[in-house]
């Protein structure tokens, strides 16, 4: 009698939602098994975005409603896997520092490294440590495999880990260190398979989310990248602001007198769209009320220009540009933004096939381009699930 099939279940924690696959250990196909998100956590109306019945607004209480989404998945998990077993959990996690690069099977001692780390990235990572801390506490014998955003970064060269500060910073892990890794991990792969040797050339990547960055790739591995020491640096965001004069940072603290955490709440909560608009993070909201909200389109445009800005950073450190990538949220599914920033780079001969690029299709140049413009969907849950497997069969 065959031994019943066992499933990596794979969760991907932010601050507000969850998402998670479930995955076939033996061979994680990139469609998942099942999967779905709790989202909305902490406001008055989460859902489970699933194949499931809703998730009423008590079901995760208001005192630990975070806690309560990860039970939920739990439950609904066990309830789909129906007995079948989990060989493993795999956790995206945000930050490995300058300790952690390739998976690794968490324990004591790594949680307690990757608490260390959360004020680097203080929007996920404390997150993906509590899922973390939760199942050690009740399950102690099942593996969970921490896997890195970090970790696709780690060829950039010497000259691209370093910030122009005293040398010593960088000999105590004061470095750049990109994030959305497993997102550039996997358009490595998936650009190799659909776009072949023309994938192999100086390529950029553009990870459009409610958290965003650029990518230089060449041969498919990480050269330079937008965000740095933290997720805060590079483009501006949803409600994160990039890259920002850390002159305006003093000014607020010493003239404007805000304290250490009401800072931090400006950088990361309040700036990016949502802080320019004054309306919304989401580039949806902002597109709907830009033709009589000055304040929303100059939003936008703000948005697009730091794409620009950056793009052309990268273009230079690369010595030129083969072909430009949209992937996540924005990237994927924003034609009027990804018509916008390639407008602005003309000039490097980016032309755009409109009617594909009006139907989300994989390539979206016009054939007289001289770089090719592409759009591919990314599976960071995939990544994860397979970093587990080869790690438990390692």
């Amino acid at each position: 009698m065959n031994a019943p099939t066992s499933f990596i279940v794979v969760l991907n924690c932010g601050s507000s939602s969850i998402k998670f696959g479930v995955f076939d250990a033996a061979d994680p196909g990139r469609t998942p098994a099942w999967n779905g998100k709790v989202q909305g956590i902490g406001s008055p109306q989460p859902d489970f975005g699933a194949s499931t019945v809703p998730v009423r607004p008590a079901a995760l209480g208001s005192t630990h409603p975070y806690a309560a989404a990860l039970r939920l998945i739990r439950d609904e998990v066990l309830r789909w896997l129906d007995g079948r077993p989990i060989a493993a959990v795999a956790h995206r996690v945000v930050h490995g520092g300058a300790k952690y690069f390739a998976p690794v099977r968490v324990d004591a001692q790594v949680l307690a490294d990757l608490k260390a780390l959360v004020p680097l990235a203080p929007l996920h990572q404390p997150f993906a440590l509590e899922a973390m801390e939760i199942l050690l506490r009740e399950q102690p014998l099942l593996p969970q495999v921490a896997c890195f955003d970090t970790a696709f970064h780690h060829t950039v060269p010497l000259l691209e880990q370093l910030l122009p500060l005293p040398y010593a910073a960088y000999e105590r892990g004061l470095r750049r260190y990109g994030f959305h890794g497993l997102s550039y991990a996997y358009m490595a792969v998936a650009l190799a398979e659909r776009h072949g040797e023309a994938a192999r050339g100086r390529t950029i990547v553009a990870h459009l989310g409610s958290g965003a960055s650029l990518c230089a790739m060449q041969e498919l591995r990480s050269q330079a990248t937008t965000m740095g020491f933290s997720a805060l640096d590079g483009l501006m965001m949803g409600t994160r602001t990039g890259a920002l004069d850390p002159g305006a940072v003093l000014y607020l603290m010493e003239i404007e007198k805000l304290t250490l955490e009401q800072v931090g709440r400006v950088l990361y909560h309040e700036s990016g769209l949502l802080g320019i608009s004054g309306i919304s993070s989401d580039p949806r909201v902002l597109l709907a009320r830009e033709a009589d909200t000055p304040r929303a389109a100059l939003a936008l445009q703000l948005y697009v220009r730091r794409v620009v800005r950056e793009i052309g950073a990268l273009t230079a450190v690369l010595g030129g540009l083969d072909m430009l990538v949209f992937t996540a949220g924005i990237g994927e599914h924003s034609q009027v933004l990804r018509e916008r920033i390639c407008a602005g780079l003309g000039w490097l001969g980016v032309a755009l096939d409109l009617p594909a690029n009006a139907a989300h299709a994989p390539l979206i140049s016009d054939p007289a381009s001289r770089v090719r413009v592409a759009v591919e969907p990314t599976n960071e849950e995939w990544i994860a699930a397979r970093h587990a497997q080869h790690l438990l069969a390692g």
